[in-house]
């Protein structure tokens, strides 16, 4: 059957092979073809007496047109399907082929009760093995992005959003070469977010918060609230830190991989224009002497304008100007990090001169962090002035709130007068960045910041969030986990169930929740063992939850292999044989050199 689709004319066509055996003898049977547009069988016709055993063995072959080294679909898949071996066959094939992607993605917990290992450890792999039906190494061929709910159902039309943020880790200490095509899928799109960025009078590269097939915008218009039955306007394409998320995914995998011939080639030309992009979109402050960014949406997606304003959209959302300082001194460094001669040209190519360069180191320094009186990060720039909501009230009311936005439009209000979030916004800046990272850009812009004000910060956000997004259970878990780590156990835990029981009542069904499955697993990942890739160091400080006692699990870095068996006291890591540089290497900081073939075994600080 070959089948051709509306919009893009993309042919795809299946082949299959229907074989038909009694008491293990092959049969020769009458058949009669069904067809039908779009549809294609075969009606079998065989004759059996009871007690008889009868075996069907059906093998489907599919290709598109768009595969590689191919010649039709059609007679590819016809050959493909006349090739191919048995079903014993296949299945050894199978077999071998997910053992050693275990081998590879497998996390072996060590927790209290063995009950809940086996719980906890098989939600960990159904939720890897839905990552890797999504993503695999069949995906390095073709022009293919992460989709938020996966290609499991119909939910946001296959869009891409900015879960790769949250997916890209899992991938990267695994198989960075996904991780690659990954992003190639974004640079592929580089000349739409130069268009998109024209469009609205900005220069540089301004991505989509939901990527179309091209990396056209596909956010939507309006949106309808079931609870009222209104279509509200919808302002989600204001989310502006789509385009920081790109830079941090980017420069992420360079620091797992090393790999500076992608920097060079593809990454830089994306950061360079992102770093332009935020340039031009900051507006300077003459009276503060500071560099903001106005009318754009923060991770939140609760406030999308200020009450009772004509016009959407907040101005210097926290989360947004601080991933802007990271991307534009990712955009200053490649100046050092990349060949003299391969920098000048990309700059000559985007026409990129020293006035810009200057510019951005300006606005790097400058960028405006708004505060509350004590010491709070203010989500946006008069969040403070915003009521307190009725949290207990409305609990009592409704039950299960998750959803204040649709609970409030339906009773005539809005999630845009309160102190409320959907999700995390601030707390993602503790989510990126580790304490460290963080004093240093607000050192950079001339703010004091003591990390002892950080738990502080997060006590306020928490108490003010719906957790209507199920990427937020993961923030607020792995938040938590260096300051409260029975509190950050019991909201991995919730998280865990997203999909597992679908505790948003009904979403699943529309797709999986890709960024909180491969949340889940990374929390365990890097979240518990502090693992951490900076400045040519990986580095490791674990703080373990009581119930969770240790773990062994492999990660690449490098080049290298690791094999790591880490518990609350001690830490053992072997470089499994390689022809990988030596690594440096960091633990509850103490640094050393790891060769390949090399095993070390280190005490833990408390």
């Amino acid at each position: 059957m070959e089948v051709r689709t509306n919009q893009s004319k993309l042919s795809i066509a299946q082949a299959a092979r229907t074989e038909v055996s009694k008491e293990g003898e092959p049969l020769v049977i009458e058949r009669q073809l069904v067809e039908e547009p779009g549809y294609i069988a075969h009606h079998l016709i065989v004759e059996v007496t009871q007690g008889t055993r009868l075996m069907i063995e059906k093998t489907i072959s599919l290709f598109t047109s768009r595969d590689v080294a191919i010649s039709e679909c059609a007679l590819e898949a016809e050959k493909a399907v006349l090739e191919a071996e048995r079903f014993n066959g296949m299945l050894k094939a199978h077999t071998l082929a997910w053992s050693d992607l275990w081998r590879r993605f497998k996390l072996d917990l060590r927790l209290d009760s063995s009950l809940q290992q086996q719980y906890v450890q098989r939600i960990l792999r159904l939720y890897s093995f839905h990552l890797l039906q999504t993503a695999s190494m069949h995906s390095l061929d073709i022009d293919v992005g992460m989709p938020s709910r996966g290609w499991h159902g119909e939910a946001y039309r296959g869009h891409i959003f900015w879960d790769e943020l949250i997916i890209f880790p899992f991938l990267n200490y695994r198989t960075p070469q996904i991780t690659r095509t990954l992003l190639m899928y974004r640079y592929r799109r580089l000349a739409e977010a130069r268009k998109a960025a024209n469009k609205h009078g900005f220069k540089g590269a301004m991505y989509p918060w939901q990527s179309g097939s091209n990396g056209r915008e596909e956010s939507q218009q309006v949106h309808l609230n079931p609870e009222s039955g209104n279509w509200i306007r919808d302002n989600s394409h204001l989310q502006r830190h789509i385009n920081a998320a790109i830079v941090y995914n980017v420069w992420q995998y360079y620091q797992v991989t090393g790999d500076l011939e992608f920097l060079s080639w593809y990454g830089a030309e994306m950061i360079l224009e992102i770093a332009r992009f935020w340039a031009s979109i900051s507006t300077y402050n003459q009276e503060l002497d500071r560099y903001e960014i106005l009318g754009v949406m923060g991770p939140d997606e609760y406030h999308d304008s200020y009450p009772d304003a004509e016009s959407p959209g907040l101005n210097n959302n926290s989360y947004t100007n601080i991933m802007v300082v990271f991307v534009l001194n990712r955009a200053l460094e490649l100046f050092n990090l990349l060949p003299e001669q391969q920098f000048r040209e990309l700059c000559a190519r985007l026409a990129i001169e020293k006035a810009e360069l200057d510019r951005w180191k300006e606005i790097s320094r400058k960028m405006r962090v708004v505060f509350q009186g004590d010491g709070i990060i203010s989500q946006f720039e008069g969040y403070d002035e915003l009521e307190e909501f009725d949290w207990e009230g409305y609990r009592k009311k409704y039950g299960n709130i998750q959803r204040l936005d649709r609970i409030l439009e339906a009773e005539g209000d809005t999630t845009n007068r309160y102190k409320v979030s959907k999700q995390a916004d601030v707390l993602m800046l503790f989510y990126l960045f580790s304490s460290e990272e963080l004093g240093q850009i607000f050192e950079q812009l001339g703010y004091h910041f003591d990390p002892e004000i950080i738990p502080e910060n997060i006590d306020y956000y928490l108490k003010r969030t719906s957790n209507g997004s199920s990427l937020s259970w993961i923030i607020h878990s792995w938040v938590a986990a260096r300051r409260d780590r029975s509190r950050s156990w019991e909201l991995f835990n919730v998280a865990l169930l997203t999909d597992f029981v679908d505790i948003q009542g009904g979403t699943t069904p529309e797709g999986i929740h890709l960024g909180s499955m491969s949340g889940c697993v990374d929390l365990v990942q890097r979240g518990y063992t502090g693992l951490e890739c900076r400045g040519n160091v990986l580095r490791f400080n674990p703080r373990f939850p009581e119930e969770l006692n240790g773990l062994k699990m492999h990660i690449r870095y490098r080049g290298h292999w690791l094999e790591l068996d880490i518990g609350t006291d001690r830490l053992k890591v072997e470089a499994l044989p390689c022809e990988a540089e030596p690594v440096q290497l960091e633990v509850t900081g103490r640094r050393f050199e790891l060769k390949e073939g090399e095993t070390r075994e280190i005490e833990l600080r408390k």
